[in-house]
């Protein structure tokens, strides 16, 4: 009889360097993750990102509602992600390619939140909140791009390593 090594691989985004943890609802592992603290992060920025713009003086422009809209929007998807990952959910709902979403999730938010950080620091007009909320989207938006990356290397490039699951 010959031996095989089998090398199992988890298909989340967020499974870089972590031992495949206890059995339960709760994955502990999780939140010890690249990618668990990158969505906190992420979410930490958006959220700072928001307040700043909201609690700012300025008049009302349609482009200061859409950078609310979207940093809102996204901090949700990406809160749901991370519970995604951390209560397991991906193994009930096999049917979504769960790291293939996250990959598009990631690439549609950083393009808007793009758009929308360019536009805020545009009409700014020197409002200190206003800088800071369009600098928060930069930043999010660098660990969108980020998280894309690493999104990437789990959907295409781990999984067309001929590794076996």
């Amino acid at each position: 009889m010959s031996q095989h090594n089998v090398t199992v691989i988890r298909t989340t985004a967020s499974s870089s360097n972590v031992q495949p943890s206890s059995p339960g609802l709760i994955d502990k592992g999780y939140p010890r993750t690249t990618g668990a603290s990158l969505k906190l992060c992420q979410a930490l920025c958006l959220l700072i990102a928001f307040l700043c713009v909201r609690f700012s003086r300025w008049t009302d422009y349609s482009a200061y509602r859409y950078f609310e809209v979207i940093t809102m929007c996204f901090m949700i998807l990406i809160l749901i992600l991370y519970v995604v990952n951390l209560f397991r959910i991906y193994r009930m709902l096999t049917c979504v390619s769960w790291p293939l979403t996250e990959l598009l999730h990631y690439a549609v938010c950083t393009f808007l939140l793009l758009v929308g950080s360019i536009v805020a620091a545009v009409k700014s007009y020197g409002i200190g909140g206003l800088v800071a909320g369009s600098v928060f989207g930069f930043i999010a938006s660098f660990l969108c791009i980020v998280g894309m990356v690493l999104s990437y290397k789990v959907t295409f490039v781990t999984q067309s390593s001929g590794a076996t699951l």
